[in-house]
């Protein structure tokens, strides 16, 4: 029998250029998250799943699982694991928690994404090319490809095949942006206007600084439990009604499907609305996360989610039916692009920024209005080779 699992709650680190260690993140992360759940604290974990990118390259450690339960106090008496997916790694935790809470093997589990990747100025040649290594680096890497360079010819390739506008890349900035600068624990928290982003340093073209996301240090958890304690400890939760992911046998860029679309995504979100039993996600969805890593990602999920035609994407943001009060409420939190990235943490902040909304426990200017029931988390990861998608709703199916 498969058991419905819910998040009842959750925490955060600061997020920024934070002189914190590794285990100073998770350590706020961890206490933020127990102080947010009444009736659960670390005796009752018994599971521990840690979403962490590059814990070697930034932080000098690796095993980082036992470690974030040493500093806990968890004990972790039935099942714990680090998981690693680049930029979905956050995301991968909450879905092996999950499976193992719809198996019958936990009750509860704490579901932890930490990344330190500040090392100071002086190493920011090493911290980028640390990033380098989600790609295939003896292919791409030393052809100079790294995340700017790879998302601009995404923008270069849709604005040739589709007509998007600079402008409407700059948007997405703005929204996002505009929705950071209400949230206390986000990197970026600055209104920014469409001039703004075009005048700012150009970094890949057409893509600016301010079309990109952060490098950042930051931590997010969760605690997700079965449907009978969720019941228990709360009238509102988030369950998981869906997850799908998809890799299309490639990773390096000569292999990708396509320069301007990911049929990964398709396949992943398909998978995940015929569980949820969503049939029109734009009527179905209140509010989504999705990774907006550089300004023209979000454009390009808006269509591959299934959400519009393709080519239609620049044309969603434009018409506002991406704005809080619009057809879907995308990246109320601020995204990654006013967030910032902290690999291993962001698909555990999308998850917990659903659940706060469904909660009502956001501020209140970018509270998606009418009480949101129904919410999806979506990550890409690497060369956006893999994409993982994920459903969440106020009560279960």
């Amino acid at each position: 029998m498969v058991r419905n699992a819910a998040i009842v709650g959750g925490g955060h680190a600061d997020w920024g250029k934070r002189e914190a260690t590794w285990k100073d993140l998770a350590q706020e992360a961890g206490k933020a998250t127990f102080d947010d759940v009444d009736g659960l604290g670390p005796d009752d974990v018994e599971g521990l799943f840690v979403g962490a990118v590059q814990p070697e390259r930034f932080a000098f450690q690796s095993h980082v699982a036992p470690l974030a339960a040493e500093l806990l106090g968890v004990n972790a008496s039935k099942m714990i694991a680090r998981t690693e997916l680049a930029c979905a790694s956050g995301q991968a935790a909450l879905r092996y928690a999950w499976l193992a809470i719809a198996a019958g093997q936990l009750d509860v589990a704490l579901v932890l994404g930490v990344e330190k990747m500040n090392l100071g100025d002086e190493y920011m040649g090493e911290t980028q090319a640390s990033m380098t290594n989600v790609l295939d680096r003896e292919f791409d890497g030393v052809n100079g490809l790294n995340a700017p360079s790879f998302f601009s010819m995404y923008a270069q390739r849709h604005m040739h095949e589709y007509d998007t506008t600079r402008e409407q890349l700059a948007q997405v900035s703005v929204k996002n942006k505009r929705h950071a600068a209400n949230n206390p624990y986000a990197q970026f928290q600055q209104d920014v206007d469409v001039d703004d982003v075009l005048d700012s340093f150009p970094v890949a073209p057409p893509l600016c600084l301010l079309d990109c996301s952060g490098i950042t240090d930051g931590a997010a958890g969760l605690l997700l439990v079965s449907e009978e304690k969720a019941r228990e400890l709360t009238d509102t939760a988030a369950y998981v009604t869906g997850s799908g992911q998809s890799c299309m046998a490639s990773n390096s860029i000569n292999n990708l499907p396509s320069m301007s679309a990911w049929p990964q995504a398709t396949q992943a979100a398909e998978e995940a609305y015929e569980q949820a039993g969503i049939d029109d996600p734009v009527e179905e969805l209140d509010v989504a996360e999705v990774h907006d890593c550089f300004s023209i990602s979000e454009i390009i999920e808006y269509e591959d989610l299934g959400w519009v035609e393709k080519g239609e994407g620049g044309q969603f943001i434009e018409d506002g039916r991406s704005e809080l009060d619009g057809d879907i409420a995308v990246n109320p939190r601020g995204g990654l692009l006013g967030c910032g990235h902290p690999l291993g943490a962001t698909g555990v902040s999308q998850a917990l920024e659903v659940y706060k909304q469904f909660t009502g426990e956001v501020e209140s200017a970018r509270q998606v209005p009418d009480s949101p029931e129904t919410g999806l988390i979506h990550n890409l990861s690497g060369s956006g080779s893999v994409h993982s998608v994920m459903t969440l709703a106020r009560d279960p199916q």
